[in-house]
């Protein structure tokens, strides 16, 4: 299946640079181009594309702003951040509003391709720094966004307790190992789990469970109920993997070195 692109970005040669190795792909296909986030909205409701590399700092529109439009539309592409620094408030600020994935400008042709294919096939992409930046921010908070009693008021106790292991970051097939169950079943509960609480994808999903407090960083997993906050590690020891299999059981995963692992 060819995976219709749109590359947004200020800079004309970076466009230009993407678009060429892009276009020596069969299974890609660019449908176009623009050169802030409000002409990004233009093309994206013209062209249809199902994956946009997105840009944060632009004129008229930066990515943050264009990648929350997008992400409200009806028929929503998948957002794939492209930036120059990892640690960037823009790019934090693009996947809380409801980007995919993250990736360096200067990662290697091979991780673009594989980046760009991951999130289309509906998994998310974080890199091990931006990840601590979701845990630390909400490890500060002091007051939820929304009391975690209310939010698991809609779960049954099976799917409290993937939504805690898909916030620990993981896949479906660890998660099936641990529970003893299928990777079929692990597979049924979290698409319900996103369907209860109308989340698109794993990213959405950590960042829900850190905003309500329903997960605290540095503390041992309790067992989830519905009442008081449940504790657990934030950081996985080996990896931090926000997005592997989100649904479908086969996805990618930064190391902890920021290697692009092959997902399970």
């Amino acid at each position: 299946m060819t995976v219709r692109v749109l590359i947004v970005d200020d800079q004309e040669l970076i466009r230009i640079g993407f678009r060429l190795f892009l276009q020596t792909r069969a299974d890609l296909e660019v449908v176009g181009e623009a050169a802030d986030g409000r002409e990004a909205l233009d093309r994206a409701a013209e062209l249809r594309p199902d994956v946009v590399l997105m840009d944060v700092r632009m004129p008229r529109m930066d990515g943050v702003e264009a990648t929350a439009r997008l992400t409200r539309t009806d028929r929503p592409p998948r957002v794939l951040i492209l930036t120059t620094y990892d640690l960037d408030e823009y790019v934090f600020g693009a996947l809380r509003a409801g980007a995919s994935g993250f990736l360096l400008k200067d990662a290697p042709r091979e991780r673009l391709i594989e980046a760009i294919h991951v999130v289309h096939q509906g998994e998310a992409l974080l890199s091990p720094s931006i990840t601590r930046r979701l845990i630390e921010d909400y490890a500060a908070r002091t007051d939820p966004v929304r009391p975690a009693a209310d939010l698991l008021t809609a779960l049954t106790p099976r799917e409290r307790e993937m939504l805690l292991l898909v916030a620990q970051g993981l896949s479906n097939q660890e998660i099936a190992a641990r529970l003893v169950v299928t990777e079929a079943t692990v597979k049924s509960h979290v698409g319900s789990v996103f369907a209860k609480l109308h989340l698109r994808d794993r990213v959405q999903a950590v960042v829900l469970a850190y905003e309500h407090g329903i997960v605290v960083p540095g503390r041992p997993p309790t067992p989830l109920d519905p009442g008081p906050h449940v504790v657990a590690h934030g950081l996985p020891p080996r990896r931090l993997r926000v997005n592997v299999a989100g649904g479908s059981g086969v996805g990618a995963a930064f190391d902890d070195r920021g290697d692009l692992e092959q997902g399970r």
